[in-house]
C-alpha cells in the first residue's frame, strides 16, 4: 500500500515540486566557482551541444544552466525518474523519456525514439543532456553517445557539477547531492567531435576519449574544493 501511494501521481508531483524547491536553495547558498573561468564563452561558442555527464553527477547539472540556455535532457522511464523529470521541467529544462541499450529490450525503454528526439532537439538548437554510462555499469561510457554526435554532427563537451559539502549515497553510481552553505564547480570538458563518416574504431577511440575525459574533468572540479571523486574508479582504465 505505502508502495502505491509513494508511486502515484500526487506524491510523484509533490516529491517532483519538493527536489525543484531544494535545489534552487541550494544555488542560491552555494557559492560557485567556473571552471575554466570563461566557461560560458565556451558554452556559447559550441551551442547547440551534447552536455555528457556520469550517472550520480547528473541531480547537480540544472546549476550549470543559465536562463539563456535553451536545454533539454534525456531521463529514463523508470518511475523513480519521473521525480527527476518533474523536478527539471520545474527549474525549465526539457525533458525526454528513454534510456540507452542496457539490460532488457531497448525498444520498450524507448532508445530508438529518445535518439530521433535528441537529434530533433539539437537540430532546433537545444542543448542535449545525457549520462554516457549506461546505469548499472558506472563510469563506462556507452555507445549511443557516440552515434548522437556522428549523426547530428554536434560536439560533446564533458560536463561536472559538484559540492564541497554533499551527501555521498552508497549507490551503483555513487550519486552526490551537495548540501546549502558551501563551495562548488561548475567545469567544462575540451569537445568530443565525431565525424559523420568515422569508422567504428574511431568511433571507439572516441567513446574511450569520452571516458577519460569524464573522469578528468571530476577529478580536477574536486581537487578546485580540496575533496576528492567519490566516483572515482581508481588504477587505469584498460
Amino acid at each position: 500500500m505505502l508502495k502505491q501511494i509513494a508511486r502515484s501521481r500526487p506524491m510523484l508531483a509533490l516529491l517532483g515540486f519538493s527536489f525543484a524547491t531544494y535545489l534552487r536553495l541550494l544555488r542560491r547558498t552555494t557559492r560557485f566557482m567556473l571552471d575554466p573561468p570563461d566557461l560560458y564563452l565556451d558554452v556559447d561558442k559550441d551551442k547547440p551541444f551534447i552536455a555528457a555527464l556520469w550517472h550520480g553527477q547528473h541531480l547537480m547539472l540544472p546549476f550549470m544552466i543559465r536562463d539563456v540556455d535553451k536545454c533539454t535532457c534525456l531521463i529514463s522511464k523508470h518511475a523513480t525518474a519521473e521525480i527527476n523529470a518533474l523536478a527539471a521541467r520545474h527549474l525549465g529544462i526539457g525533458v525526454l523519456r528513454g534510456s540507452g541499450a542496457g539490460k532488457g529490450d531497448p525498444r520498450r525503454k524507448g532508445g530508438s525514439q529518445a535518439m530521433r528526439e535528441m537529434l530533433d532537439a539539437l537540430a532546433s538548437g537545444l542543448i542535449v543532456g545525457v549520462t554516457a554510462d549506461i546505469p548499472k555499469t558506472a563510469r563506462v561510457a556507452g555507445r549511443g553517445i557516440i552515434l548522437l554526435a556522428k549523426l547530428s554532427g554536434r560536439p560533446i563537451r564533458p560536463c561536472a557539477v559538484v559540492a564541497s559539502r554533499r551527501i555521498d549515497f552508497d549507490t551503483w553510481d555513487h550519486a552526490s547531492m551537495g548540501l546549502p552553505l558551501g563551495r562548488g564547480v561548475i567545469a567544462l570538458g575540451d569537445a568530443i567531435r565525431v565525424t559523420p563518416d568515422a569508422s567504428p574504431e574511431e568511433m571507439e577511440q572516441a567513446r574511450r576519449t569520452l571516458e577519460n575525459g569524464l573522469d578528468r574533468l571530476h577529478e580536477r572540479a574536486y581537487a578546485l574544493i580540496g575533496s576528492a571523486d567519490p566516483g572515482a574508479m581508481g588504477g587505469e582504465r584498460l
